[in-house]
């Protein structure tokens, strides 16, 4: 789900929709715009049957480019991953839990403002690495590990909220 950078977009952070619009009534664009590039919605989850707890692992979908933390073929993503989840609106509600505490379309949806690092509110598409926030170079591709290592590859960073520890 990692998108493409801001700038490409044209849109600016003084615009700040998402203060004045319902996740509902964006624009494909600025819909899009939301992804800040942390690529922790690529990462590959476990769910405790039990519990229902989302734990998050170190290993990253095939298609994420674990540098850049951007989907290297975001727009035939489906056709190479069909489980990939095609966020919306609609079904915000019914994936949340497997989104990071960090994501924008969760805080949105859950009330909570943006960070300062979004690069929709700090301008710059960095900003997010900068802080900490996304994965870049802290994951491997789903490539190089078998499924039954899942288990041992599970971090506590990627389902953690750095700035309101």
């Amino acid at each position: 789900m990692a998108r493409r950078p801001k700038s490409d977009l044209g849109l600016s952070p003084t615009d700040q929709f998402w203060e004045r619009k319902p996740l509902s009534q964006l624009t494909p664009q600025q819909w899009e715009s939301l992804c800040d590039g942390c690529g922790k919605c690529c990462l590959l989850k476990l769910e405790d049957a039990d519990s229902g707890e989302t734990y998050f692992t170190d290993v990253a979908c095939k298609l994420l480019d674990t540098e850049t933390c951007r989907c290297s073929d975001y727009a035939r993503r489906k056709m190479f991953v069909p489980d990939c989840i095609q966020l919306s609106a609609d079904t915000l509600d019914s994936v949340a839990h497997w989104l990071p505490p960090t994501c924008a379309y969760r805080l949105l949806s859950e009330g909570r403002p943006l960070y300062d690092w979004h690069p929709l509110v700090s301008g710059d598409p960095q900003s997010v690495h900068r802080a900490g926030a996304s994965c870049s170079h802290r994951v491997i591709s789903e490539e190089h590990i078998d499924d039954e290592a899942l288990p041992e590859r599970i971090v506590d960073w990627a389902n953690v909220d750095p700035s309101r520890d």
